[in-house]
């Protein structure tokens, strides 16, 4: 037997044209970047006054973190699903790339430079934390060294970031390891920094994440 629709044509409407504010929001950021995001530029753009359209979002800020916690959202989904069949460091780190790829302004929105005067609430960063649980459990598959490091002793007291995930300190250092090289060779490779260098960014890439895998060079 099919759902029944519950909402109201009235709740419907009011979903679509939040959703065609969202996606004007988007254009924006996408020609002018996230600190030229204007609300009178969007109301104008759909035939609204401002004040018409403050009725759908509260704020700048407001719009902010619904356009951050959808691209989160869609991260973290992409990911989840990248590691459905096991965490495979190298699989999820494909993904992220893809991900970047497809849509670097969506990328920036939350891994790009802190938009001035906003501050996102801390329910946002929930979905943040499940994209790393899905780090820690990649590279808790990966055998770790024998000894630990000063940083792995700091870790083992200083690990509020990590969701309570039971991984040892070694795993969160790889973690974090993990998080800082990948994000930082697709930022370079998002923002043209390769440009003109004459390099493959995929394959820089790649040799990443097979030194964090432990594989030798020419692998």
């Amino acid at each position: 037997m099919a759902g029944t629709e519950t909402s109201t044509p009235r709740e419907r409407y009011r979903e679509q044209v939040r959703s065609e504010v969202k996606e004007r929001a988007r254009e924006q950021i996408a020609a002018a970047g996230s600190s030229a995001l204007s609300l009178n530029a969007i109301a104008k753009q759909l035939g609204m006054s401002g004040p018409a359209l403050y009725r759908y979002f509260a704020s700048r800020d407001e719009l902010i973190t619904e356009l951050i916690t959808d691209a989160y959202r869609s991260l973290a989904d992409t990911i989840k699903a990248a590691a459905a069949d096991g965490p495979e460091l190298g699989v999820v780190a494909h993904a992220l790339r893809d991900w970047g790829l497809a849509d670097p302004h969506r990328y920036f929105l939350i891994y790009g430079t802190p938009i001035p005067g906003y501050h996102a609430p801390a329910d946002v960063t929930l979905i943040a934390a499940e994209i790393m649980q899905v780090l820690l459990d990649a590279c808790a598959a990966i055998p770790a060294d024998a000894a630990d490091t000063p940083f792995d002793t700091h870790l083992a007291a200083h690990r509020a970031w990590d969701g309570g995930h039971s991984a040892p300190p070694q795993v969160l250092h790889l973690a974090l390891t993990t998080w800082t090289r990948l994000h930082g060779a697709l930022s370079l490779e998002l923002t043209g920094h390769f440009g003109g260098m004459g390099f493959d960014p995929a394959l820089l890439y790649q040799a990443e994440v097979d030194a964090l895998l432990g594989r030798p060079r020419g692998h």
